[in-house]
């Protein structure tokens, strides 16, 4: 990997980790755009991701601050719901990266994720839904919906954004508790990759390389939550789906007329 490689793959991960078009979807092809080899880079995408949840953990600095000092209710909440991910995540990590860490599998992700912004932004219209409060079911169910984001081309964020909506959750307010919700799912992962890391079991690129990543991931993390909270003040998520249709249809093209482009590296 060189640098311009691990800049690019910083700044893929630092924007699509926040924006509903799946961080890990999107590291999958940019890999095999670039032909490297998945396995290789288990610990650089380890990396990536301690980019932008630092990123995170800046920008909610002061929400953090109020969930452990005035809003324990919320933080009860947000532990309920980060137990389905963190029990899938012990039980079938391996399983999902065997079976769904495909450029193919990765593209039908993508298009589900599409199908379910839509469909949720129907429900929550139809419902006409707004302001609804934060409850034990409710956020059990969220946290169902970011377990799923285990599933390379599912978004954690989106798939939690959407869940929240059609529960008439304010779109402001169930993007924030995604993603605070996101960072112990995030820095669980973290801590458990980096002792693998540790341990020898996943290795990483030079250390320039990684460098390169981590900064590059924090700084586009950073631009693209602030981004997007400000964007579902007056947005849908329908644009988002958009998007996934468009690079699905286009990336599936790539793969069948530019083989050489997308095949996935021979381990």
């Amino acid at each position: 990997m060189n640098l311009l490689e691990a800049l690019l793959l910083g700044i893929i991960q630092g924007i699509t980790e926040f924006l509903p078009i799946s961080s890990d979807g999107h590291l999958v092809l940019a890999e095999a755009f670039f032909g490297l080899q998945f396995e290789t880079l288990k610990g650089f995408d380890v990396v990536l991701h301690a980019g932008t949840l630092l990123s995170m953990v800046i920008y909610f600095r002061a929400d953090l601050i109020k969930l452990f000092t005035q809003n324990r209710r919320l933080l009860g909440y947000i532990v309920l719901a980060t137990m389905p991910a963190v029990i899938a995540g012990l039980t079938l990590e391996d399983w999902i990266d065997k079976t769904f860490r495909d450029p193919t599998m990765v593209l039908f992700m993508l298009l589900i994720m599409a199908a379910w912004y839509l469909l949720a932004e129907e429900v929550a219209r139809r419902k006409n839904l707004k302001n609804s409060p934060f409850t034990l079911l409710n956020t059990f169910v969220i946290g169902l919906a970011q377990a799923t984001a285990l599933i390379q081309g599912i978004s954690r964020s989106g798939s939690t954004i959407a869940t929240g909506l059609m529960f008439g959750l304010k779109r402001e307010e169930v993007a924030r508790f995604s993603f605070l919700l996101g960072m112990p799912a995030i820095a669980g992962a973290v801590v458990f990759k980096g002792w693998h890391i540790t341990q020898g079991v996943e290795v990483l690129p030079q250390t320039s390389a990684v460098v390169v990543g981590f900064f590059a991931s924090l700084i586009a993390g950073y631009l693209a939550v602030a981004f997007l909270m400000k964007f579902l003040k007056t947005h849908t998520l329908r644009a988002f789906a958009v998007y996934l249709i468009i690079i699905s249809g286009l990336v599936f093209y790539a793969m069948n007329d530019l083989p050489p482009m997308l095949e996935t590296p021979a381990p």
